[in-house]
């Protein structure tokens, strides 16, 4: 990950995932959707939990092994 998670994020807008990943929208919205990448709805707005995405990382990490 070459941008660390700010601090004070807890959860995660789908643009600041973006930055962290270096993917596009369309993909973090593919990950939401298949349920690789954890996240919630809050009215219109979708955020994803800052350990969702660390989870994420950390068994896209393992399957590399």
């Amino acid at each position: 990950m070459t941008t660390p998670l700010p601090a004070t994020h807890k959860a995660l807008t789908v643009p600041e995932v973006m930055e962290a990943l270096s993917l596009s929208r369309f993909k973090v919205y593919d990950l939401i959707r298949s349920r690789q990448l954890k996240s919630i709805k809050i009215g219109r707005c979708r955020r994803v939990p800052a350990d969702a995405l660390r989870s994420f990382i950390d068994h896209q990490l393992e399957e590399a092994a």
